[in-house]
């Protein structure tokens, strides 16, 4: 096995680094290959089935495998979401770098695989409340979050486990409540995560005061504006009041 000289982005090591040591990994979506070969290198898995729904980037991620030496570690599979996973093949299932409602249909798709899983590690690049409100009504546990920064770029990730098989994070880490409402408070865990909330996240902190100082800019440019704008005015005032009571789990 080829050892070294291979490096992720940030957004990649950071979805890496929340695989179970051990576990076997199915990664969706694979696209050139980089997190399976990395987990492998680093000892993280034992083996892991890579798949995609494109032809080109398979092959990308095969020429990968072939140049690492890891052909016995990694098995590349043409799927769509998770039609060519077997059950019982893998421990962990891996959605990164794509739309939040394709990790949704992925999902739903593939349902009895999906709720047979340890664990599932998401990271939508969008509709992360959608995602949230999905794993929330269907079941899941979010065990685990984290987010970062690359490039300019706000990258929040998950941990997930189907009910029963993970922790809480939500409710084992609660302290008292900053919010009187509850639908508030549920509002703000689906569209900017429980644990990264409930940690003040520091990441997330930062991704909360520019979301701030961009709406109230907005405002101040619409009163300017004049007449007309009500319904924008409304529109961003409601985001900036969800920013806000967000950044509130930040001075409790």
């Amino acid at each position: 096995m080829k050892k070294g000289g291979w490096k992720l982005s940030k957004r990649l090591e950071a979805v890496a680094a929340m695989v179970t040591e051990g576990n076997i990994v199915c990664d969706v979506g694979c696209d050139h290959g980089f997190v399976p070969v990395y987990l492998v290198l680093n000892g993280i898995s034992p083996s892991v089935i890579a798949m995609d729904v494109r032809e080109g980037p398979l092959m990308a991620a095969k020429g990968h495998v072939r140049e690492y030496r890891l052909s016995d570690y990694i098995e590349t599979r043409l799927s769509d979401g998770l039609t060519a996973l077997r059950a019982g093949e893998a421990d962990t299932v891996i959605c990164a770098g794509m739309g939040g409602r394709l990790v949704v249909k992925i999902l739903e798709d593939g349902k009895e695989k999906a709720v047979k899983m340890k664990e599932l590690i998401l990271q939508p690049q969008s509709d992360l409340q959608y995602v949230r409100e999905y794993l929330r009504n269907a079941g899941y546990v979010i065990a685990d979050e984290n987010m970062v920064m690359e490039d300019g770029k706000y990258y929040p990730m998950m941990r997930v486990c189907p009910k029963g098989d993970g922790r809480d994070a939500w409710k084992e880490r609660q302290q008292e409540n900053p919010l009187e409402e509850v639908g508030v408070e549920v509002r703000l865990k689906d569209k900017y995560g429980p644990v990264l909330l409930q940690e003040g996240h520091p990441v997330l902190k930062a991704y909360l005061e520019r979301e701030r100082g961009i709406y109230r800019q907005i405002l101040e440019n619409l009163e300017k504006n004049g007449n007309g704008q009500e319904s924008r005015q409304q529109e961003v005032m409601d985001k900036l009041r969800d920013a806000e009571a967000a950044l509130m789990y930040f001075h409790s």
